[in-house]
């Protein structure tokens, strides 16, 4: 089951780099439980509940970035968890800055739908970026 688990979470980052939210969406359990921690000021932070929860915070990553390049290295399975640690550049849109990101990313798998997701992030790096005086390049 495990495996089966790692190639679910793989299957919603292919469909996150296409672009398919929607697809990626009906992967989620329909009641599923996404968090991403940060200051109140992060468009990104907070929990959500539901598909639509989740559908706000991917449009909330659309709307503070631009991705260069987005990566997910190394899969860490155990049961229903799958730990992934990756790294990301983006450019945020309001100010013009470039952050290089690791990040780790825990799911849990529950009838081979995405139940739970947990973002781990230097949320203060973000939240630096969004307040720097730099212009929109």
């Amino acid at each position: 089951m495990s495996q089966e688990n790692v190639q679910i979470v793989q299957r919603a980052y292919e469909l996150f780099g296409r672009g398919d939210i929607d697809g990626l969406l009906a992967m989620l359990d329909p009641e599923i439980v996404w968090k991403s921690s940060g200051l109140p000021e992060l468009p990104t932070a907070g929990t959500r509940r539901g598909r639509e929860g989740a559908r706000g915070f991917f449009q909330a990553v659309n709307e503070l970035y631009d991705f260069e390049r987005f990566e997910p290295g190394t899969f860490v399975s155990d049961g229903e968890r799958v730990v992934v640690l990756g790294m990301d550049v983006v450019k945020v849109k309001a100010t013009g800055v470039v952050l290089t990101e690791e990040w780790a990313h825990a799911f849990t798998i529950r009838a081979g739908r995405i139940a739970e997701f947990q973002e781990y992030i230097d949320t203060a790096a973000v939240v630096a970026a969004l307040r720097s005086e730099q212009t929109r390049a």
